[in-house]
């Protein structure tokens, strides 16, 4: 899973200063290359029939449902509640790229230096969730902060994740560190038209993620049940508050 810190943005700084000191014909290939131009072909899409602007009238305040709150990144100060509506709870946060799981060509130790081959829900023949395919989201381990389990989130729950006026469905696939949020798969942000590279991709705020609360895709790894539940969920939201 991804973590920005600030030894990480000065290496890249660096690795950018370099590069720019190349003459046109010398500037290398990298994964970010590739990743922003994969980002490009796709620039978003929206699923299912219910807008981004509907949902989001329904989120402008917070009751705030956790004991305290989340940083985005680890050298940030805590600013994200979690907050309560009927029948769901949401953050608005930044995405950080999971690329946990199985090993692709896109999620492996190469390409991302903070790899796990597993996440914390498995596919339902019991293989790590695959992060290039499959959009999902991270949800903070249980900790005095909020648990998820308690807030009747579970592992293949149904999410909309909202950004730019673009609505994609997910399930919640992994957890992560107990004091951060704001992170989801590298399929989640390429959907979305957010750069999905593991290492320096990611959206750095605008993202609203929309958790229904007891609900499951089935089997997990179906992205079209997910759409199509999490479709659905979302009309249902939208009547209830």
């Amino acid at each position: 899973m991804r973590r920005r810190t600030f030894a990480l943005a000065t290496a890249a700084g660096t690795a950018l200063l370099a590069a720019a000191a190349l003459p046109a014909t010398a500037q290398p290939t990298t994964a970010r290359t590739a990743a922003v131009a994969d980002a490009a072909s796709r620039p978003g899409v929206t699923e299912g029939s219910v807008s981004a602007a509907d949902l989001l009238a329904k989120v402008t305040d917070c009751s705030q449902i956790s004991n305290g709150k989340y940083r985005t990144d680890e050298e940030t100060s805590a600013t994200v509640p979690v907050c309560g509506k009927k029948g769901a709870v949401f953050w608005k946060a930044d995405m950080d790229i999971d690329c946990d799981g199985q090993v692709t060509s896109k999620c492996n130790k190469d390409t991302d230096p903070w790899f796990q081959p597993d996440t914390r829900f498995h596919q339902s023949n019991g293989k790590p969730l695959n992060a290039e395919k499959l959009p999902y989201v991270v949800v903070p381990s249980v900790s005095g902060i909020w648990n998820y389990e308690s807030a009747g989130i579970k592992g293949g729950g149904v999410v909309a994740i909202i950004y730019k006026n673009k609505v994609e469905y997910a399930v919640v696939g992994d957890t992560g560190p107990n004091k951060i949020i704001g992170e989801a798969s590298y399929a989640a942000a390429k959907g979305l038209g957010i750069d999905p590279d593991p290492a320096t991709g990611g959206a750095e705020s605008g993202v609203t993620y929309i958790l229904f609360k007891n609900s499951q895709a089935s089997p997990i790894e179906s992205h079209s049940d997910a759409v199509s539940r999490g479709d659905a969920l979302a009309k249902k939201f939208l009547q209830e508050n």
